[in-house]
């Protein structure tokens, strides 16, 4: 059998999306969302459901990694900046659970769409069409 005629219509843009979205959590913050943007920005239109669906999963979940990520900052400066003695206290629950969550939850999308699956992240997604 051959891989090309087996796979679901868009499911390369969908893994795409979801190692896109793992490599900016991973590997290269920023230059991969940058990849990401553009890669939604190409596709969002004229990809098929499953890749609309991991494209817009992929983007929310990164915007909403970013605001985390902020929170994070603003604990961290409220509870009296970086030289406090609270910092690696939020630093380490912020690793410890947003960031580890958030890598599982691309690595659950990644597995749905190396499977040709829409899937919806819980809470971060957008409904999918």
């Amino acid at each position: 059998m051959n891989a090309q005629t087996d796979s679901a219509p868009g499911q390369g843009i969908a893994v795409a999306a979801e190692a896109l979205y793992l490599a900016n959590l991973l590997l290269l913050p920023g230059l991969c969302f940058l990849a990401l943007l553009w890669l939604y920005f190409r596709y969002r239109i004229t990809a098929s459901a499953l890749a609309r669906c991991h494209l817009r999963q992929t983007v929310a979940a990164s915007l909403w990694g970013g605001v985390i990520l902020v929170i994070v900052n603003a604990l961290i400066l409220l509870g009296g900046g970086w030289q406090s003695a609270h910092v690696w206290m939020y630093v380490i629950i912020y690793f410890t659970v947003g960031h580890s969550s958030l890598i599982l939850l691309g690595m659950v999308g990644l597995a749905k769409a190396m499977a040709g699956k829409s899937w919806r992240y819980p809470l971060l997604g957008l409904r999918c069409d």
